[in-house]
């Protein structure tokens, strides 16, 4: 069956720019031009929830691992961080000093990385956003940076057209690769940390083994590459593109499995939902659509290595065998030697330890609420004494 177009939300006033579902499904941020970040109830009749803080466009919206939280990047230079519920509270810090272009939480949840057009990538602590580091050899504005999901390497492309890996402990990069004959607008790991995806202005995803660091497959498209997200199977890749379209690409085979029209205008951003049955793409013409992804449910049953040299439009890649750590769901065989007690007892225990990183998401943001409440209060404090004594001397004048 192929994907289909399950609802549209319209509430924003420009171009969309960025998407992301939270872990649960049950919420879905968007981030826009017109400088509000939406959240949208995935239960049906729900309002959505308008944020109003940048003081200019937003480029890049996450949901941290847990959904506690929402990360945006903005034109106006900074990145704030949201409670998303009806309150809407943020904190907010200057991250970058030209516009911050990317957001991304680490899998565990503790650290954020940025991207900006000041050429640089920062890492910072979620905990009252603490600066770490930064890495900074790109020569033209950086696009996109993202963790590994181990969270070791760090991911980074830019318009100088070129896509860097770096080494988080070590802050070197060790590898630049250099394909691509435009800038580099979205890079990403493949859910299994082994090979990264990019695309770009010269309409153009390519994917390269990250421990080999050899192209692995090549896709010509018709036009510019604006966004791109991983199934969490690993098996398929969804694009957004300047033609309106959304295309899916069928890694296992190396070929175009389906072209999405549904925008009126560029494509502009997409991303699958964390168990992959669904996806979310926004468009210039101010809409965000949501998608059942309706690919067979096998999908995650395990697969022989296959033949990644082909590709789409009849470019061809390296034609070297891949094995870039596909992942799959466990299979009955696999799971036989584990009772239904053991299986239960896992689940009940990430369950419980979601939910306290959870909760130390929540209080971790309320800490630094009432942080800048009280810096607000010192300084309005400060003002009024400085006012009085200014009346006293005016008086004994």
């Amino acid at each position: 069956e192929d994907p289909s177009l399950e609802r549209h939300f319209k509430g924003h006033r420009d171009a969309v720019t960025s998407v992301d579902f939270s872990c649960s499904k049950k919420q879905l941020a968007s981030g826009s031009m017109d400088s509000c970040l939406m959240i949208w109830s995935m239960k049906p009749q729900m309002r959505a929830y308008r944020f109003v803080g940048h003081k200019d466009a937003i480029l890049c919206v996450q949901f941290s691992p847990s959904g506690r939280l929402v990360a945006s990047g903005s034109r106006d230079k900074t990145v704030r961080l949201w409670v998303p519920s009806v309150k809407g509270e943020s904190t907010v810090f200057k991250a970058h000093t030209a516009t911050v272009r990317s957001v991304h939480f680490s899998s565990d949840g503790q650290s954020l990385v940025t991207a900006s057009d000041d050429k640089t990538i920062k890492v910072w602590t979620v905990h009252r956003q603490k600066f770490l580091f930064s890495l900074s050899q790109h020569i033209n504005w950086v696009r996109c940076a993202r963790f590994s999901p181990d969270g070791r390497l760090i991911v980074s492309s830019s318009d100088d057209k070129t896509v860097k890996l770096w080494d988080k402990t070590s802050r070197e990069c060790i590898h630049s690769f250099c394909e691509h004959g435009g800038f580099v607008n979205h890079v990403d790991f493949h859910p299994s940390g082994n090979c990264i995806a990019a695309g770009g202005t010269d309409s153009t995803v390519k994917l390269w083994d990250v421990r080999m660091n050899r192209l692995l497959q090549h896709y010509q498209g018709n036009s510019m590459v604006n966004s791109l997200s991983f199934h969490p199977s690993g098996n398929y890749l969804v694009t957004a593109s300047s033609d309106s379209t959304l295309k899916i690409l069928d890694l296992l085979e190396g070929r175009l499995l389906y072209t999405l029209h549904g925008h009126q205008g560029p494509a502009t951003c997409v991303a699958f939902s964390r168990d992959g049955e669904l996806f979310a793409s926004g468009g210039s013409d101010e809409q965000v659509m949501v998608w059942k992804t309706n690919f067979d449910a096998d999908y995650g049953d395990v697969v022989k290595p296959q033949k990644y040299g082909s590709s789409v439009d009849g470019t061809h890649g390296t034609g070297s065998e891949m094995d870039c750590g596909i992942h799959h769901k466990k299979t009955k065989t696999q799971d036989s030697g584990r009772t239904h007690e053991q299986q239960e007892e896992e689940t009940s225990l990430a369950n419980t330890l979601e939910h306290i990183m959870g909760q130390l998401d929540v209080l971790t943001q309320t800490v630094s609420i009432l942080e800048q409440r009280l810096t607000l209060t010192e300084d309005k404090l400060k003002e009024c004494l400085e006012n009085q004594q200014k009346i006293i001397q005016n008086k004994t004048n």
